[in-house]
């Protein structure tokens, strides 16, 4: 008859794993961006600055000139924004524009073979082929 060993869970697991194998440690690198942690900042700073205040709204501006202030902060955070993106290089450029032209000429030969086999079936119906 074999023999039957029990082992309770991690206690004896634990030792033999940590004295067969060393832990390897790895450090974690982080990659920031200053620019999007200024905007951040910022934003942060204004939000403190709102509750500071006693959580009030911000004033909402003359009734005439409120278009041209709505413009200029979806102006700004457009450009936040932009400058969040990534931009891919040239090489990565040109293969995108590439697959874009061999998908369009594969869609225009679709769409074609269907138009003309609808052609055909409407003037088989019609009796006119």
């Amino acid at each position: 008859m074999a023999k039957i060993t029990r082992i309770k869970a991690g206690e004896s697991s634990k030792k033999e794993t940590e004295a067969a194998e060393p832990a390897i440690t790895r450090k974690k690198v982080v990659v920031k961006d200053k620019k999007v942690d200024k905007a951040k900042l910022k934003e942060k700073k204004k939000a403190e600055k709102a509750l500071a205040k006693g959580n009030k709204t911000e004033k909402k501006p003359f009734i005439l000139i409120r278009p041209f202030v709505y413009l200029w902060r979806y102006l700004r955070d457009s450009w936040l924004e932009l400058r969040q993106v990534r931009w891919p290089n040239a090489k990565a450029t040109w293969k995108m524009v590439l697959a874009v032209f061999i998908y369009t000429i594969l869609f225009m030969v679709v769409i074609f073979l269907l138009d003309l086999f609808f052609a055909w079936l409407f003037n088989l119906i019609l009796g006119k082929g």
